[in-house]
């Protein structure tokens, strides 16, 4: 590895500190390293001796062999909804509690870098989300997404009637609060607390989950990722959102249409050397505590 890029989350005091000191390891190493110019500015606020170079974040993915990301799980999705499609590994550091996707603790950060350096690592090829939003007969807004697309209506709304195509099948029209089409990667966030299933991120699938539903009967459903789900919305007068990761999105009219496909290029994190998916999964979940 010749070039790394640095993203931190900067209202943890925490990772300015942790990126200082990585900077400095990388550079020790001689390895050029390529940091977010707003991190960039708080790392010589405390130690203005350390030389860099900073970049925008949209700019760094395409500078870089590898990307190293301090923070958590939101951390990292941002940053890899700034990678795109390009097929840049990406190590998440977690520095607080053990995250899903930032399995990574700080403790095995220099070891783990040994291997990024090395290329003695491995990957795990997340499946990302494509969404296109048309308003009468036009697209009017694009996302690519890690974890999920969410359709939510506001506080004071009705129940909202949404109508599910799955290629140019009609599955059904739910009545409910919202619904998540969600990624495997995405199906230990909001999809599970609406009660969808957990899925190995490794299988090829797309989950359906409806929030709140009118009817009992309305149960998640998971298909193909080589699916097409089309969603047409119809509400009159209420206050309805599209969320994209969480993180960025917006209002919705009562015709809108959702297309949603998986991506053709996905997103690759690197692996923890010391510990599986599965491991991460119990830790997180406290499975098997009393």
């Amino acid at each position: 590895m010749k070039c790394i890029g640095l993203y931190a989350k900067r209202t943890n005091p925490d990772a300015i500190k942790v990126a200082a000191e990585l900077c400095l390891w990388l550079q020790e190493r001689q390895v050029e390293v390529l940091v977010e110019e707003e991190l960039g500015a708080d790392i010589r606020a405390t130690n203005p001796t350390i030389t860099f170079t900073s970049a925008d974040t949209d700019a760094i993915p395409a500078r870089v062999e590898s990307i190293v990301v301090l923070g958590g799980d939101g951390t990292l999705i941002s940053v890899a909804r700034s990678v795109g499609s390009r097929a840049v590994p990406i190590l998440g550091v977690n520095l607080g509690s053990l995250g899903f996707l930032t399995e990574i603790t700080l403790e095995e950060l220099y070891p783990q870098m040994e291997r990024v350096l090395a290329g003695e690592f491995s990957v795990s090829e997340r499946i990302r989300l494509d969404c296109h939003i048309r308003r009468d007969g036009e697209y009017v807004a694009h996302y690519q997404v890690l974890n999920d697309v969410v359709i939510n209506k506001g506080a004071l709304a009705r129940i909202v009637d949404i109508e599910i195509w799955v290629d140019k099948d009609y599955l059904t029209t739910f009545k409910a609060d919202g619904l998540i089409i969600s990624s495997p990667t995405g199906s230990t966030a909001y999809n599970m607390a609406a009660g969808g299933s957990i899925v190995y991120p490794g299988v090829h699938c797309l989950m359906i989950t409806p929030i709140c539903p009118h009817m009992l009967t309305n149960r998640p459903i998971i298909v193909s990722d080589s699916s097409v789900i089309t969603v047409k919305m119809s509400f009159d007068n209420e206050r309805v959102f599209c969320t994209a990761d969480g993180q960025v999105g917006m209002a919705l009219q009562g015709r809108d249409e959702l297309v949603i496909k998986k991506a053709e290029v996905g997103t690759r994190l690197i692996k923890s050397a010391t510990k599986n998916y599965f491991e991460v999964l119990r830790t997180k979940l406290r499975w098997g505590e009393r």
